[in-house]
């Protein structure tokens, strides 16, 4: 890999557009709702334990925070949707950040790819549709990647192979990726698809 993951750090937390970083460096989104796994998948993705913290109160921060790896790279952790207890009032400032990433990111150029969480045991939700079917109309370049993959065992991966690979919200995602932050499988995969979209491969 020619990226140095121990060179990595949080370089910004931002809750308005005009805080995002302006580094010339391509940029990796991650999308997801609540208790996807998403800070889990970051951290395993980074050989850390606690740099994407895991919130104790879900779906109750709203910023968006990059991981400046290397210097050549961000990882972006955009905020977490579709939690029930949310407030209206949080919720519109979700989307409006959300929304600002992709239409008020003075370096959307940079952006390479959205890697879209699912959880394995659920499936794409009413939410992950709708985030895919933006991607695809706005002609985003991204990936579907099922997390928690460790929490069902043969049989039950199987059908939700089948049923994924399957679905018209999916159909335009570059690839999907099995994932388990436990043990690690799909760690792998998931970085070559990140470094092929960076130009870093």
């Amino acid at each position: 890999m020619k990226l140095n993951l121990n060179n990595t750090s949080l370089k910004m937390s931002a809750g308005l557009p005009k805080q995002f970083p302006t580094d010339a460096i391509p940029q990796i989104a991650f999308s997801g709702r609540s208790n996807v796994g998403k800070s889990s998948l970051i951290n395993s993705l980074l050989n850390r334990k606690s740099l994407a913290r895991v919130s104790q109160s879900p779906g109750k921060t709203i910023t968006i925070n990059f991981y400046d790896v290397d210097r050549k790279l961000f990882l972006v952790d955009l905020p977490g949707y579709g939690y029930a207890k949310r407030t209206f009032t949080d919720k519109q400032k979700w989307s409006a950040l959300t929304d600002g990433y992709f239409t008020q990111n003075k370096n959307i150029d940079l952006l390479r790819l959205v890697v879209q969480l699912v959880d394995s045991r659920v499936g794409p939700t009413a939410d992950d549709r709708a985030m895919l079917q933006y991607l695809r109309q706005a002609n985003l370049p991204h990936i579907v990647v099922a997390t928690k993959t460790d929490k069902l065992n043969a049989t039950e991966t199987d059908a939700f192979i089948n049923k994924i690979q399957s679905d018209p919200d999916v159909a335009d995602a570059g690839c999907i990726i099995l994932y388990s932050a436990m043990s690690g499988d799909g760690r792998d995969e998931l970085w070559e698809e990140i470094l092929l979209a960076a130009g870093l491969n």
